[in-house]
């Protein structure tokens, strides 16, 4: 008799943890993470300043090695920063001397060499328009919005076709109209491209509007995985809709008890 053996995991993090090594002596940053994320999933990850979010996201993007256990893509380890997983920040990371097209245009050249003038120029333009930006192309950073900095960001990251995306904390700084707007171009462009998309955000309403599944993380130090929600709703998605459903009151009601009662922030 035969055992059928699984594929592994599209992106998968194997008994993960952090130590950094501080003035105090070692600090245990993460402990025991163990998480699969499927290919073209949407995962929010929610949580305390502290807990570790950001040095999962990382992880993934290649700038820093777990101190012990492994992250994986494809089955292989993650050894560095590649342009199968693009980051886009909260402060934008735009050349501000460099116009919005010449911006996306960089990061085609920079990762996808292999492209010739025109296939490049029908990449840039088709980003552009995606997130509404072909009339801006020539302005530079300095000349547009906080909003639209943030779109010529994520046009930038999908220009070169990357199989993760990820996102840490995209909208924080925005005002809620434009948060709204980009969260839904958000949607919008994922269901077209459909990478995998890794997220922090601190907002559980945000978290609930687009991810299929949130991680809530635990307080650091030995900052671990909580628990996980599995968000039901149906796509494509709408504010106004999942808000009148029933069942986002209940997970809304479960994060905020997660966060703010089972694990509050201890103040020292």
């Amino acid at each position: 008799m035969t055992t059928a053996t699984s594929s592994p995991a599209f992106l998968e993090f194997r008994d993960v943890g952090q130590v950094f090594q501080s003035r105090r002596g070692p600090f245990e940053a993460l402990r025991d993470i163990n998480l699969q994320v499927r290919q073209g999933e949407f995962l929010c990850v929610i949580g305390h300043s502290g807990c570790g979010k950001s040095t999962l996201l990382n992880m993934v993007s290649g700038f820093l090695q777990p101190s012990h256990g492994s992250v994986t893509l494809h089955g292989k380890p993650i050894t560095g920063p590649g342009p199968d997983r693009m980051v886009v920040f909260q402060n934008y990371s735009l050349l501000p001397w460099l116009t919005v097209w010449q911006n996306v245009e960089m990061a085609v050249k920079a990762a996808r060499p292999e492209l010739a003038a025109g296939s490049r120029h029908e990449v840039v333009t088709h980003h552009l328009e995606m997130v509404g930006l072909m009339e801006a192309r020539t302005k530079r950073p300095g000349q547009i919005s906080g909003g639209m900095r943030q779109r010529v960001a994520i046009a930038r990251a999908l220009a070169v076709s990357p199989a993760v995306l990820v996102l840490d904390e995209p909208f924080g700084a925005l005002d809620a109209i434009t948060k709204e707007e980009l969260q839904e171009e958000l949607l919008a462009i994922w269901r077209e491209q459909k990478p995998t998309v890794l997220m922090i955000t601190h907002d559980i309403d945000e978290a609930l509007f687009l991810a299929d599944r949130v991680v809530m993380m635990t307080n650091g130090p030995a900052a671990g995985i909580g628990e996980i929600l599995e968000v039901p709703f149906e796509r494509p998605r709408r504010y106004e809709a999942i808000q009148e459903d029933p069942r986002y009151g209940q997970l809304r009601n479960h994060a905020l008890d997660f966060l703010y009662r089972r694990f509050a922030h201890d103040v020292d």
